[in-house]
C-alpha cells in the first residue's frame, strides 16, 4: 500500500528541510564554475591542473545572468541537478561561508584587524560553524536544535523528534530541549532481540522479550533506574510510532540510486510520505556524505562523487513530486569550507568561501545569488592561494531556510544569534531571495 499521507493535499502547512552535508571540504568551483572564454581563462589560470575545459561544463543560463555578469556551467557529473536548475527548481548560493562581521577586507585579515571566524581552516571548527552558525565561539547547540526548540510542539506526538538524523549525532540538529531522532536507511533502530508480540515468538527472542517487558513494567524507587526505564519505554514508543508510519511503499516510478546517500534519501522520502501518521507538521533532517577533503586527486574524486550527489538529489525531487509535495520540502547543501583555487600539486586544500545549492519547489530557482567572485590570483577577494573571503554569510544563508521553516522573525536571533550583523529583522525583505519568506 503507499504511505498514508502520500494522498495528503498539496499545500498543506508541513514543511520540512533536508541538509545535505558534505564532510571534508568540497571544491565547489568546480561543482559550478565559469565557462566564458575571459572569465574560464582566468580560472584555468587560477586552477593549472585542477581546472575542468570549459566545453566539459554543462551550460546553464540563470534568468539573472546580467546581474552575475558571467556565463557559468555546472560540473559535468551533475546532469540532474543542472536540470533542476534549468527547470527552475534549484538555485546556487555562490561563495558563501561563516563570517564574525561583515565587510572583512583583504587588508583586514592581512593586518589581522578584522574579526575571523575561530579556528578558520579547520575541519572540526568549520564543521561546527557551519551548523551552529556561530563562528565566534565553539558550541554544541545547532541552529536547527534551537529552531526546533521553538517548533516542535507543532507536531502532535513527542515520541518522535522533528529532527531526524541519517548521520547519527549531529550538532546541527541538537537543541537545548530538542535533540534528534537518529535512523538508518533501514528505519528506525529498535532493541535487538525484542519484540511486542513474544507471545508469538519462540526461544531466545521470547525470553528476552518477555524480560525487557517485567523490568518497563517495575516501578523503580532508585531515581536512575526510573529514568533509564522511561528512557526505554520512550525509545520503544518511538520505534513503533515511527515504524508503522513509515512501513507503507513509495509512489510507483520514485526510484533511487543504490548509493548510500540514494538510501539516505530515499528513507527520507518515506518519512515524508508517512508524516501524517507521524503528526508532523514541521521537520529537519540530516544526511552526510564523506570522503571531500580532496589535498590529492581533485578531477577523478569529483568526477566519481558529484554524480552520486547529482543522481540522489534528483532522485529526491522526484519523489517529492510523486509524492505532491515539492513544494513544502527545501533541500539545501552545505560543507565544511571551500577548497582553494590554486594547486598543491596534485588537489586542493583548505580555504573558506564556496559556492552551495537549494533544491525545492518553493525555490525561485534557475538563478544565482549572492555575488559569484573573480576567480584570478591575488584578486581582492583573496587572502592567499586562492581562499576565498566569503560574499555571503552562512547566517544569511540559514536565516532565509530558517524564516521559511517557520521560525518567525522576532525569534530569528535566538536561532541565529549573529543575524543582526547582516540582516536586518524587522524589515520584510529576504536575507538572500532565494525562498519566499
Amino acid at each position: 500500500m503507499l504511505l498514508a499521507s502520500a494522498q495528503a493535499v498539496p499545500g498543506s502547512e508541513y514543511r520540512a528541510l533536508v541538509c545535505l552535508f558534505l564532510n571534508g571540504g568540497n571544491d565547489s568551483f568546480n561543482m559550478l564554475a565559469p565557462r566564458g572564454v575571459a572569465e574560464h581563462a582566468e580560472y584555468a589560470a587560477v586552477r593549472q591542473d585542477l581546472a575542468i575545459p570549459a566545453a566539459n561544463f554543462l551550460p546553464i543560463n540563470p534568468l539573472n545572468s546580467a546581474q552575475v555578469g558571467r556565463q557559468l556551467g555546472v560540473h559535468p557529473g551533475m546532469p540532474e541537478l543542472a536540470q533542476l536548475f534549468e527547470d527552475g527548481n534549484a538555485a546556487f548560493v555562490a561563495n558563501v561561508g561563516t563570517l564574525v562581521e561583515p565587510g572583512v577586507t583583504k587588508a583586514g585579515f592581512a593586518s589581522g584587524l578584522a574579526k575571523l571566524p575561530v579556528g578558520l581552516f579547520s575541519h572540526s571548527d568549520q564543521i561546527e560553524q557551519w551548523q551552529t552558525s556561530l563562528p565566534d565561539t565553539r558550541s554544541g547547540i545547532g541552529w536547527a536544535g534551537r529552531a526546533a526548540d521553538l517548533l516542535n510542539a507543532q507536531n502532535a506526538h513527542p515520541a518522535v523528534s522533528m529532527n531526524i538524523s541519517l548521520a547519527g549525532s549531529n550538532v546541527w540538529q541538537t537543541g537545548n530541549s530538542v535533540f534528534e531522532y537518529a535512523i538508518t536507511p533501514d528505519g528506525a533502530v529498535g532493541l535487538t532481540g525484542y519484540s511486542k508480540e513474544w507471545v508469538q515468538e519462540y526461544g531466545t527472542r521470547q525470553i528476552r522479550s518477555a524480560a525487557v517487558d517485567g523490568q518497563l513494567a517495575m516501578e523503580y524507587a532508585n531515581v536512575f533506574q526510573r529514568t533509564f526505564a522511561g528512557s526505554q519505554r520512550s525509545a520503544l514508543d518511538a520505534y513503533d510510532l515511527f515504524s508503522g508510519a513509515t512501513s507503507g511503499s513509495l509512489p510507483v516510478g520514485a526510484n533511487f540510486p543504490s548509493s548510500n546517500l540514494g538510501g539516505q534519501l530515499q528513507m527520507i522520502a518515506r518519512t515524508i510520505a508517512g508524516r501524517d501518521a507521524l503528526g508532523a507538521q514541521r521537520q529537519t533532517f540530516f544526511v552526510s556524505l564523506g570522503g571531500w577533503d580532496h589535498h590529492d586527486e581533485v578531477l577523478v574524486n569529483q568526477a566519481n562523487m558529484l554524480p552520486v550527489v547529482s543522481q540522489a538529489v534528483g532522485a529526491f525531487y522526484h519523489a517529492l513530486e510523486l509524492l505532491g509535495i515539492q513544494n513544502n520540502v527545501t533541500l539545501f547543501l552545505a560543507s565544511d569550507f571551500g577548497r582553494t583555487l590554486s594547486s598543491n600539486g596534485r588537489g586542493s586544500d583548505h580555504a573558506w568561501g564556496g559556492n552551495t545549492f537549494v533544491v525545492g519547489g518553493a525555490v525561485d530557482g534557475k538563478k544565482i545569488y549572492g555575488a559569484y567572485p573573480d576567480l584570478y590570483a591575488d584578486n581582492p577577494l583573496d587572502v592567499g592561494r586562492g581562499r576565498l573571503i566569503p560574499t555571503t554569510s552562512v547566517d544569511s544563508y540559514f536565516a532565509e531556510l530558517a524564516l521559511w521553516l517557520g521560525v518567525p522573525r522576532a525569534s530569528l536571533p535566538l536561532v541565529l544569534p549573529n543575524i543582526g550583523r547582516f540582516y536586518d529583522t524587522a524589515g520584510s525583505g529576504a536575507p538572500v531571495g532565494f525562498l519566499p519568506v
